[in-house]
């Protein structure tokens, strides 16, 4: 356990050992947590959000399809989009072949 003195504005100096270990540096996010014992601070992770085009919504839902009966419901829910299936670059569900004798 480390004390530390909170500065002007509320801003708390954590002990570099503390920092080092929890790979806290300058400009990095923190999140404060409200607790029943006190105020956890741990790091946080920000992650970019994509957005994806209408496009690349299309090629996900007909690249996904597992079979036939799947791939005739994302080509219709794309479709409904207002697209072409057969615009859309993807990769059609796996067919399996049958086998002569």
């Amino acid at each position: 356990m480390e004390i530390s003195k909170v500065g002007k504005r509320g801003a708390i100096i954590v002990p570099a050992r503390l920092r080092r270990r929890f790979g806290i540096e300058q400009g990095k996010l923190v999140i404060a947590e409200e607790r029943a014992e006190g105020i956890l601070i741990r790091p946080a992770a920000a992650v970019p959000v994509e957005i994806y085009t209408p496009e690349r919504r299309a090629e996900f839902l007909l690249s996904n399809a597992v079979d036939a009966e799947d791939y005739r419901r994302a080509a219709a829910e794309v479709r409904n989009m207002g697209l072409d299936p057969g615009k859309i670059r993807h990769q059609r569900p796996y067919r399996r072949r049958r086998h002569r004798r």
